[in-house]
């Protein structure tokens, strides 16, 4: 039987393995880190469970999909209960909005914010919607490695003005500034600046719309635990504590992998769950790797990272809800400090999760589980987190307390973060990006890393830094691609496509 190996056990890496053992590889995954997930992996302390990654799932159906394959159900591996509002969105002057699904309640609270946007709403969803229709359900599962894929998609997207910023096409329909916030921050879920992220991502808004926000009870853990026992129920393998130092090529074509331990693994294929950036420059002698040299590796722009806080606390805050963004007073002069001068700002916007609004169990019963994430610059800011991450975390508890959570402090009883340091060391991220190459138009497509590696035959690439980009449903998508891209075993024994 032909051989798979999958490097990273990721959400991408692992729907990668099940979509290859469904078609009949042999398949293993070998994993960095002494747990599965990749960046949503679990925390665990003084009772507390936290999320370390993605909380927001949507597209659901990406995941029943994977199930399909065997002929299973997803809901027999971890439960999804829809969150609702999706997002509780307060804004620096104190007001505040529900960004919920239902376009009734969603135009009910337009209108009292600002009844003149309501009629330029409508038109902007109908906008994502037909966005959604090309960019997701007929592109996003589309393997770009030559211009002429590219080319083809060319003529549609320009029609849905694909030029124009996320932000640019909301502030063509909608006037109110609150608002323009409020349906134009999607793609910093993906690594982006909503000012210079192609509107093409503006549907995510639809995929909303479409499917919902859901959370996974037990946490996103549950849903990467649910794809473990599965793959594992039909004969992959998991290898954690394993990094993989080397890609082994043979001829022309990879053939397996070398771990930190110097154990070889032998493979007929192999699949990268992991930062293109660094497997190309890190894992492949330079001999290997014509077009990705270490000059072109340096031009690709990379997304923003983050600051994220894990906190627990004694007592309970009912109102607060389970996602809510804390809106500060500056929008695009505090993205500008992230992405552009590289800075860290005096003020900044904040996500709050707080999961046991939704699955009590993940605290000390009348506890409460938090984390909230600040958008920082990456590392190629210069900034010695060692020296700032103290205050700064201690700005961020300050602002909860004052804006959402009265007594924080002393109610506070297990408390850490985590920094772009975090993820240029533990998760091996280029500068310590959070989300990969930044998704803006240059570096889409045809121009983001290729699914089929154009180096060395026998490699492809899952993840966020591949073709369709980051996000839940983007990184589950990646491994669609494959289906398209990588042979079948009978044929790669042949060496025929």
């Amino acid at each position: 039987m032909a051989k798979a190996i999958v490097i990273g056990a990721g959400f991408g890496g692992l729907a990668a393995a099940l979509r290859l053992r469904a078609r009949g590889y042999d398949v293993e995954v070998i994993e960095a880190l002494d747990e599965p997930g990749g960046r949503a992996r679990v925390f665990k302390r003084d009772g507390y469970t936290f999320d370390a990654g993605p909380t927001v799932i949507t597209a659901p159906v990406l995941f029943d999909e994977l199930y399909e394959l065997f002929g299973k159900k997803s809901s027999d591996y971890f439960d999804l209960v829809p969150v609702d509002p999706f997002y509780h969105v307060v804004f620096n002057d104190g007001s505040s909005f529900d960004y919920v699904g239902d376009e009734d309640r969603l135009i009910e609270q337009i209108r009292a914010l600002s009844p003149q946007d309501v009629d330029g709403y409508r038109r902007l969803a109908d906008h994502s919607r037909r966005i959604f229709e090309v960019g997701y359900e007929q592109l996003a599962d589309v393997p770009f490695s030559r211009v002429s894929d590219m080319l083809r998609a060319v003529p549609q997207m320009m029609k849905l003005s694909s030029h124009r910023s996320v932000y640019g096409l909301v502030s063509h329909y909608l006037k109110d500034e609150r608002l323009r916030q409020v349906f134009s921050f999607q793609p910093l879920l993906v690594g982006g600046n909503p000012f210079q992220t192609s509107s093409i991502y503006m549907m995510i808004h639809w995929l909303e719309r479409k499917w919902g926000v859901h959370f996974a009870m037990g946490g996103t853990t549950a849903i990467v635990n649910g794809l473990v026992k599965l793959l594992k129920e039909v004969g992959g393998d998991v290898t954690l504590s394993s990094p993989v130092e080397q890609i082994l090529v043979r001829g022309d074509r990879a053939c397996g992998v070398v771990t930190a331990d110097g154990r070889r693994h032998d493979a007929d294929i192999v699949v990268a769950n992991a930062d293109p950036s660094v497997v190309y420059r890190r894992m492949l002698e330079p001999r290997y790797r014509k077009k990705h040299n270490d000059a072109r590796i340096g031009r690709m722009r990379q997304s923003m990272s983050l600051f994220v806080a894990y906190f627990g606390t004694k007592k309970a805050y009912p109102d607060v809800k389970h996602h809510t963004i804390l809106l500060g007073p500056r929008y695009k002069g505090l993205l500008d400090d992230v992405f552009k001068k590289k800075v860290l700002a005096d003020d900044f916007s904040l996500y709050l999760h707080r999961p046991t609004g939704t699955d009590p169990s993940l605290a000390p019963p009348g506890h409460e589980s938090f984390y909230v994430l600040s958008p920082v610059p990456n590392n190629e800011s210069g900034i010695d987190w060692r020296e700032h991450e103290q205050a700064y975390l201690d700005r961020i508890i300050d602002s909860l307390e004052q804006r959402l959570l009265p007594g924080l402090r002393e109610n506070m009883e297990t408390c850490f973060s985590v920094t772009p340091d975090y993820f240029e060391t533990t998760m091996r991220s280029a500068s310590g990006a959070a989300f990969g190459p930044e998704p803006v138009l240059w570096q889409s497509a045809y121009f983001r890393y290729h699914n089929v590696s154009e180096d060395v035959p026998g490699l492809y690439f899952v993840g966020a830094g591949t073709h369709p980009g980051a996000g839940l449903p983007g990184v589950l998508n990646t491994a669609k691609v494959l289906d398209r891209v990588v042979p079948a075993p009978a044929q790669r024994r042949t060496g025929t496509r």
